[in-house]
């Protein structure tokens, strides 16, 4: 049994494209893009040979190889790709009602738990300001972070960074060895505090 309900229709459609590919061998990759977040976005691509992982999960379909990336595979659980076609030649969906909802644990990534933290602890504090906190990357170690809305450019930032984002991260993930902001903040416009 498949990780993934790939549609035969959607099976036809990507094998059509693999073979317009100049590469034999070439696979379909799937992951998740910040996945257990609201802005999670789940994601295929073609893999050649020798760009596989060798911790993917795979399953070999009729027509192609699938590989799912090991931190995608918790969130892709009950997902489905499906093509459907049409007049202007079709859409393929991919439906991963699992990508968005928070699967972590002790051993989950540092980057999926950072994630974690500010989409349910941080965010919902800054929401009341109008303000929103993403991780942008984690560079060895240290979250780097972006502001929104009403943090970009608040006079507070710097308390809200030290005393809030900060101390919350540090204080869970001890590992962490610190954070860094590379929002723009001369753009004030919607600072909750100017």
């Amino acid at each position: 049994m498949s990780l993934v309900t790939i549609t035969e229709s959607a099976q036809d459609y990507l094998a059509d494209l693999l073979a317009k590919q100049d590469c034999e061998g070439t696979a379909v990759r799937m992951f998740v893009l910040n996945p257990g977040t609201p802005e999670a976005e789940t994601c295929l691509s073609y893999c050649r040979p020798g760009e596989e992982k060798e911790e993917d999960g795979f399953d070999d379909l009729d027509k192609f190889r699938v590989y799912y990336e090991k931190r995608s595979v918790a969130y892709l659980d009950e997902a489905t790709v499906d093509f459907s076609a049409d007049k202007m030649g079709g859409q393929l969906t991919i439906r991963a009602p699992n990508s968005r909802t928070p699967n972590i644990s002790d051993d989950s990534p540092l980057e999926d738990r950072v994630n974690y933290i500010l989409w349910n602890d941080v965010n919902p504090g800054l929401a009341s300001h109008g303000g929103q906190v993403s991780l942008v990357e984690l560079d060895e170690d240290v979250a780097v972070l972006k502001f929104g809305g009403g943090c970009q450019g608040c006079s507070m930032l710097d308390v809200t960074l030290r005393d809030g984002v900060q101390a919350t991260l540090m204080e869970k993930l001890p590992e962490l060895k610190g954070v860094r902001d590379v929002t723009d903040h001369s753009d004030r416009s919607n600072a909750y505090y100017q």
